[in-house]
């Protein structure tokens, strides 16, 4: 009786393990992938104030004074250049051009860029072959 017994809690101890399917090994994959590219936006368009441009010459400058002396100028500050102060201004402006033309294609090389490559990710099993 005690042997029925210890037979019994044996197999009850035991459960149904002997009945079991073994295990499948179990494989791992890793997937590599490159994270998305941050595209930030694009700031929004200059929006530049129209400038009228007078040039006063010498002749003109004396209509000028002589409206002053009268009373009739206009109130207006004049700037002036000199032709040299104004080829370095308008030298300016073309390099602020040439920049923001090469900014601008660096931005759209790598939006073409990240739309062009495939997202194809690559299989990398446990044992580290791809």
């Amino acid at each position: 009786m005690k042997n029925l017994v210890l037979i019994s809690l044996l197999l009850f101890a035991s459960g149904c393990a002997l009945l079991q399917k073994p295990e499948k090994p179990i494989e791992v994959k890793t997937i590599v992938e490159n994270p998305p590219m941050y595209h930030p936006p694009l700031p929004y368009p200059m929006s530049l104030s129209e400038v009228d441009w007078e040039i006063i010459t010498p002749e003109l400058m004396e209509v000028y004074l002589q409206n002053v002396e009268k009373g009739e100028a206009p109130r207006r500050a004049y700037y002036s250049l000199s032709s040299k102060e104004y080829e370095n201004l308008s030298m300016d402006m073309a390099e602020i051009t040439r920049y923001l033309s090469d900014i601008l294609s660096i931005i759209k090389y790598y939006r073409d860029y990240d739309k062009d490559k495939k997202d194809t990710p690559e299989e990398v099993s446990s044992d580290g072959q791809k």
